[in-house]
């Protein structure tokens, strides 16, 4: 035990299944708790919606709000409940010498400019000429067709006050892998003491799931857990909109402020296959060995999203480690792209600290856990590229 240890002292969560660390700790222990779906509004395509959100809880300006887009709101709004659950909003103290490590993705794209220039495309030739006439007329002040990603950072600063050192990784579930890792890192060299570190997605816009199609990753069809989407039509991946923000602080900074403690956060890996070349299974299984897994049987939460080859690689892994007790909670919340990681590492805290692990999401390919989690796996193997893995430990 290191006063440089790195502890989780605060969890902010949004997701179809709510807010909060308690709202989803009660919906995911419940034995048979069913997702919430729409499969009509994006048909045929299937995602797990947002649940109704008063946004003023945790953004009380207007004006603030009308400024973001929905995924920026909801970064926004997650960040808030976890600054909340750490004891840390509202004091201008602990705020100014936070620092934050954000994934974010490209913000939701201006649908309306974009309508615009490809009807007017359709009657003009000189399009040079006619894509600089609209991005300079038609485009808002981010003069951009979609939202800055460090937009998101910004507004947190903004809203919350938190105002030490800024980062923001792009790069899908890779981002959030990034973030975490690079937050837990500089909390052990000493370079930070406490640090607010997550991501947000949001799927219901058209172009978001216009992204992952291009390259045939949607499933499509009747929905079905994530293990069991291999083989299926389309492309295995149901996405959904959430975000996951967490407060990590070294050890003495969190007692010395008095603060419960969820977990310790223990090794935290990462790396980058050749997929082409079939080398993502034994990238997988040289991460588990990084990874200094304990003894005993391991409750494991998996951010899989259900995209063929990945998942595929990574239940092969797993499927070879007998003593890995899988939870996949995408079956339950949709793919959130940048906050799988840290949802995931959420989930895997809370799990330490209530000292019980959870039910089987799918019961034709899970086994259950028994006893009080001393420690739990996050993985989280990128649908296209990048893939990571952190270990929580009891506190």
């Amino acid at each position: 035990m290191s006063s440089h240890d790195v502890v989780i002292t605060g969890i902010g969560l949004v997701s179809s299944l709510g807010e909060g660390p308690d709202a989803h700790w009660q919906k995911l222990t419940q034995p048979g708790f069913q997702p919430v779906l729409d499969a009509a509004r994006f048909a045929p395509y299937t995602i797990h919606p947002l649940p109704e959100i008063d946004w003023n809880l945790q953004i009380a300006k207007r004006g603030d709000q009308r400024q973001m887009e929905t995924w920026q709101r909801l970064g926004t709004y997650a960040a808030g409940l976890a600054l909340d659950d750490a004891g840390i909003k509202g004091n201008d103290e602990l705020c100014t010498t936070m620092d934050m490590v954000v994934a974010a993705g490209g913000g939701e794209r201006d649908e309306a400019v974009d309508a615009v220039i490809l009807a007017a495309s359709e009657s003009r030739n000189d399009r040079d000429v006619l894509l600089n006439e609209k991005l300079t007329t038609e485009l808002r002040p981010t003069l951009f067709l979609a939202q800055l990603s460090n937009l998101l950072a910004g507004n947190i600063s903004i809203v919350h006050k938190v105002t030490g050192s800024s980062r923001t990784f792009m790069g899908e579930e890779g981002a959030g892998v990034s973030a975490v890792e690079t937050a837990a890192a500089r909390i052990r060299s000493g370079q930070s003491t406490h640090v607010l570190v997550g991501g947000a997605f949001q799927t219901e816009h058209s172009d978001m799931l216009l992204g992952y199609e291009l390259a045939g990753y949607l499933h499509r069809g009747p929905w079905k857990p994530v293990w069991q989407r291999q083989g299926s039509e389309g492309g295995g991946v149901v996405t959904g909109s959430g975000g996951a923000f967490l407060v990590l602080e070294q050890r003495e900074h969190a007692k010395n402020r008095g603060r419960k403690i969820y977990a310790e956060l223990g090794p935290v890996v990462s790396g980058r296959a050749r997929r082409r070349q079939g080398e993502l299974n034994s990238e997988i299984a040289a991460l588990l060995k990084q990874a200094n897994l304990p003894d005993g049987d391991l409750l494991t939460i998996s951010a899989a999203s259900g995209g063929h080859a990945a998942t595929a690689a990574e239940k092969a892994v797993l499927d070879a480690n007998p003593a890995l007790a899988v939870r996949a909670f995408s079956t339950l919340t949709g793919h959130m792209k940048e906050a799988q990681f840290p949802f995931a590492v959420a989930l895997a805290a809370m799990a330490v600290d209530r000292g019980a692990g959870y039910p089987v999401f799918d019961a034709t390919v899970e086994r259950p856990f028994e006893g009080a989690p001393n420690s739990v796996l996050a993985t989280a193997i990128g649908y296209h590229q990048f893939e990571g893995l952190g270990l929580v430990k009891a506190a």
